[in-house]
């Protein structure tokens, strides 16, 4: 090209002010890119900063919301930048809400646990080591993400149950309240004197000072079974101390019951000889 009508060009009146138009939408873009990438920086730490403060919000939960937040603003600012250049956007975004509808229909079952988990975060049926069983899984919560709820098993083992499990499901907290009933059947043979063994074993249920006085301990005959006549006991205690008291209080009670000569009674089987 000739250096006369290179300048020329250069030196052209609608050209110089393409020019500044154009370098006024760099400047526009930069300024939005900018200003956009502090805004939701902002809004990020104005969300954890709230769920942070609060009691009654999981920690992971601000994690979730404040970069889904994040994204979102960002996801805006570039389309506004892509505005400032006379990108038609209109098809653009129609065409990122149909991959958005794609990847949602590919991923509806990872997508179904993280609402599971913010479910499970938001209400908080259980926290960090509660025993509960749900989805078919009995054991003490680890942890709760958005994805998995990890419990560990009576005997330790390691169980990663999907949220959308455990929100679909029943669940049960046998930590959620401070106190538990305990139940434990006791048989003795109809022979025996109803009313003592019945004393001999509420002295030694109110024995056990982890039992609760308030409310009192439960007594009573439910069932006159095949061999046994059935007594049953009802006592109230801390939740933390459920298993260790029913395991003790069985013993106890089968060893006042024998030193009182009070008999436990079990099957039997006669087996009839035929003569030879």
């Amino acid at each position: 090209m000739d250096i006369n009508a290179f300048l020329d060009t250069l030196m052209n009146p609608e050209f110089i002010n393409s020019m500044v138009a154009y370098g006024l939408r760099i400047v526009g873009a930069i300024v939005i890119l900018i200003v956009g990438r502090i805004v939701a920086g902002m809004v990020k730490k104005a969300i954890l900063k709230i769920f942070k403060r609060s009691e009654a919000l999981d920690e992971t939960l601000g994690h979730f919301f404040s970069g889904l937040a994040y994204y979102l603003i960002i996801a805006f600012v570039v389309i506004a930048v892509l505005q400032q250049f006379g990108v038609q956007t209109a098809s653009l975004i129609a065409l990122l809400g149909a991959v958005g509808l794609a990847i949602g229909l590919a991923m509806q079952g990872t997508l179904g646990n993280i609402a599971a988990g913010v479910m499970l975060l938001l209400f908080r049926p259980f926290k960090i080591g509660d025993y509960i069983e749900a989805g078919g899984t009995a054991g003490s919560v680890r942890s709760v993400g958005l994805f998995v709820t990890e419990v560990a098993t009576p005997d330790n083992v390691q169980i990663l149950l999907p949220n959308s499990l455990i929100w679909g499901d029943t669940i049960t907290n046998y930590s959620a309240h401070p106190t538990r009933r305990v139940d434990i059947d006791f048989g003795v043979g109809y022979g025996v004197d109803l009313d003592k063994a019945m004393a001999v074993v509420r002295q030694t249920i109110e024995a056990d000072t982890r039992v609760h006085k308030d409310p009192e301990v439960l007594v009573a005959i439910t069932n006159l079974g095949d061999y046994a006549v059935t007594i049953t006991t009802r006592s109230w205690a801390k939740a933390s101390d459920y298993w260790g008291l029913k395991f003790d209080l069985t013993q106890r009670v089968k060893e006042a019951l024998d030193r009182e000569g009070l008999d436990i009674p079990f099957p039997t089987t006669t087996i009839l000889q035929a003569a030879s």
